[in-house]
């Protein structure tokens, strides 16, 4: 019996899907090209006409790079890539936020899997290596775009960055081209382990605030961080490491604390996510969070330092560091 096309197109699809569930980035390629009509088309749907339609589908197909070992059904997968345009051409349509951060996205779990997700943290360690081959410039907007939870929008990613949004759409774009090419470069290339340097970073971060709390901070600087530490604002140094320390203090004084909530640990570049807790009789204090966006030097310690609010009150009674 003859094969109709669509049989043959899920045959093809399935043969491609499973080449990059094992790390071929050409079959990958091919598969966000053989769909790439089909997912536009339904972020328009969402979305209708405008520049957010292609932002939705390239922000998509990095998703895909990243969860491809989700895919249960290889034969299923041009409908699993446009799902999750969909659910993130919806999210834009809620909130103030383009897309919604990859790790929300509602996609199959694999915990009773323990090989897939084995084969899942080696695909993360390839992309983290790849990562690393970008410039400063481009790694920073596409890291906190797809890793972080809370600076995902354009407009806090130009304030990270100290740049215009255009300039961020621009280095976004940049960023996603270049990252497939450095993909094909570093596939077979040693992988750092991904998962082991998020534990370190976590464990890392708590330490920082069980020494802050303790009235360590400066100490802790001292003994872990870069001694040429500053602090930024945009791309600009506005502190060293002793305003770092002042602002530390003051803000614990005040009775601010911070709450670790989501970690981003790359070889160069490490984001901590903090809910800021305010004192009770002032719950109005400070913003209700803040990112610490790290670079690190040569001997993986803090180096410079950007300190931004996500989700940043209507007006501060001063500029604190944290």
């Amino acid at each position: 019996m003859n094969q109709t096309s669509d049989e043959v197109a899920r045959i093809e699809d399935a043969a491609l899907t499973r080449a990059a569930q094992a790390g071929e980035v050409t079959a990958l390629g091919l598969l966000l090209e053989r769909h790439r009509a089909g997912m536009r088309a339904v972020a328009l749907s969402v979305l209708g006409p405008g520049p957010d339609v292609d932002d939705v589908v390239q922000d998509a197909a990095v998703t895909a790079l990243r969860r491809v070992g989700d895919v249960r059904d290889p034969a299923a997968v041009g409908a699993w890539l446009r799902m999750i345009v969909r659910n993130a051409s919806r999210s834009l349509l809620r909130s103030s936020v383009p897309v919604q951060p990859i790790d929300d996205l509602h996609l199959p779990a694999t915990d009773a899997d323990p090989e897939r997700r084995l084969e899942q943290h080696a695909m993360r360690d390839w992309i983290w290596e790849a990562i690393e081959e970008l410039s400063p410039a481009l790694r920073l907007p596409l890291v906190l775009r797809h890793f972080s939870t809370g600076v995902t929008s354009y407009e806090r990613i130009a304030d990270a960055c100290g740049v215009p949004v255009g300039t961020v759409r621009s280095r976004l774009n940049q960023g996603r081209a270049k990252l497939a090419t450095a993909l094909a470069a570093t596939a077979d290339a040693p992988h750092g382990n991904t998962a082991q340097r998020l534990r370190a970073s976590r464990v890392e971060a708590h330490e920082t605030l069980a020494a802050a709390e303790s009235g360590r901070f400066g100490a802790l600087m001292t003994e872990r961080w870069s001694p040429e530490i500053a602090l930024l604002r945009g791309n600009d140094p506005v502190g060293d490491r002793s305003v770092l320390a002042r602002g530390m203090d003051g803000d614990l004084e005040a009775g601010v604390r911070q709450r670790l909530v989501h970690v981003v640990a790359g070889r160069s570049l490490v984001v901590w996510e903090m809910d800021l807790l305010s004192p009770v009789d002032n719950p109005d204090h400070c913003p209700p969070s803040v990112a610490w966006l790290m670079t690190l030097d040569d001997a993986s310690r803090p180096h410079r330092l950007r300190l931004l609010h996500p989700r940043p009150v209507q007006a501060l009674q001063s500029l604190r560091p944290m």
